[in-house]
């Protein structure tokens, strides 16, 4: 390849990986190509982005990055592909739904690393955690959820409370 077609390779990564706000990095090798297709559609039906890149290109891409990404060196070896998605734990959901599927025999995607809210998670046994990560939405609304319950309470209370008071006063100018 030559070097002008590397260094375009390198600046598409570069784009490719800022539109996103997280990535993973999988091995998918050794999947045949109905698998493959497989997965590219459910990729896309989960609207997560599949990418297989050289190693060495993407330690490139993420060397040009404001983020130090060298935590994820060492898992560039092998083949990689890269699922890109703004939404935390999509991919790794995709990634064991997908491995433990009747007809993969691989068990693939195997999870390698993933970057995602800021933080790097190295090696397969990280996926669970992942599939547990909560977006800063979720989080947020969780929060607002959480503060707006004592408010709720009050307000019901104050509610039930007046029409308690008014049955006792009526009760009272009956009698």
């Amino acid at each position: 390849m030559k070097k002008e077609d590397k260094s375009a390779i390198i600046k598409q990564l570069e784009s490719t990986l800022n539109e996103y706000s997280h990535f993973y990095l999988a091995d998918i090798g050794g999947l045949d190509a109905a698998l493959t297709s497989e997965l590219r559609r459910a990729c896309f039906k989960e609207d997560v982005k599949l990418v297989v890149v050289k190693n060495t290109l993407l330690q490139k891409a993420l060397d040009n990055s404001s983020v130090d990404f060298s935590e994820l060196y060492g898992t560039l070896k092998g083949e990689t592909s890269l699922l890109l998605s703004n939404q935390a734990n999509v991919p790794a959901k995709l990634i064991r739904d997908f491995s433990k599927q009747k007809n993969n025999s691989l068990k693939k995607p195997i999870l390698k690393a993933a970057y995602v809210e800021e933080s790097f998670y190295i090696g397969e046994g990280n996926l669970e955690a992942l599939i547990n990560v909560k977006s800063k939405n979720e989080l947020l609304g969780e929060i607002i959820g959480l503060l707006q319950s004592p408010a709720k309470n009050v307000i019901s209370a104050l509610q039930s409370g007046g029409n308690t008071i008014h049955g006792v006063l009526k009760t009272l100018a009956e009698r």
